[in-house]
């Protein structure tokens, strides 16, 4: 059995804040591996400038490829569709049914929690490990998911502010700024190489 995170998102594209996150919840939570989930198609958020879904996934390949504790799942882009989280969840229960699932979220995604697809099974399916710091905000959302039945499926870590965003990524892009060291040098490199977010990145 493993222990293993899963940390979705559109990764468009990833950045150092990503890394971050998945680093503190392996540490903080006592995970074997925490895998990048890119959404095939997010059913509640644009993408926008989007490079396609493919592209968004070789990005998160060369964002970890040089750390084994990493990985990278396809499973909702090849799945195709709205990606939903308990749809995502279901599967990789199916798929591994021994490993202990804790999927991966910052505070205001668990909040919204309640409004999701089946959240009372997505807590079933997997253990939910919350990125925020301020015990206040903690409080509010152990109140917002009290309803769910599950706190014991809840966990709380510490995580360092950077403020980075794949917005401010996009936006230095097309602005012709450079981007070092807000993501990794190979996701640097491929932006570059490919020409991504090159126009009307800046009007994302």
């Amino acid at each position: 059995m493993a222990a293993v995170g899963i940390l979705g998102g559109t990764f468009n594209p990833p950045h150092i804040a990503h890394l971050l996150c998945a680093q503190e919840a392996l540490d903080r939570l006592g995970l074997d591996r925490v895998v990048l989930m890119p959404a095939g198609r997010p059913p509640h958020k644009d993408v926008p400038g989007d490079p396609g879904a493919a592209e968004r996934v070789a990005l998160c390949r060369a964002a970890v490829a040089d750390d084994s504790r990493f990985a990278v799942s396809t499973a909702e882009v090849e799945r195709g569709g709205p990606s939903y989280t308990v749809d995502t969840l279901r599967a990789l229960r199916e798929a591994a049914p021994d490993d202990d699932l804790t999927f991966i979220v910052g505070g205001d995604m668990a909040l919204s929690l309640p409004a999701w697809r089946e959240p009372e099974t997505i807590l079933q399916l997997a253990r939910l490990g919350v990125a925020e710091r301020g015990s206040a905000v903690r409080a509010d959302i152990a109140d917002r998911l009290a309803p769910l039945g599950a706190p014991d499926r809840i966990t709380f870590f510490d995580l360092p502010r950077v403020d980075v965003s794949s917005t401010d990524v996009r936006r230095r892009v097309a602005e012709g700024r450079p981007i070092r060291w807000l993501v990794p040098d190979a996701v640097a490199d491929r932006i570059t190489a490919k020409g991504l977010y090159a126009r009307k990145a800046a009007e994302a």
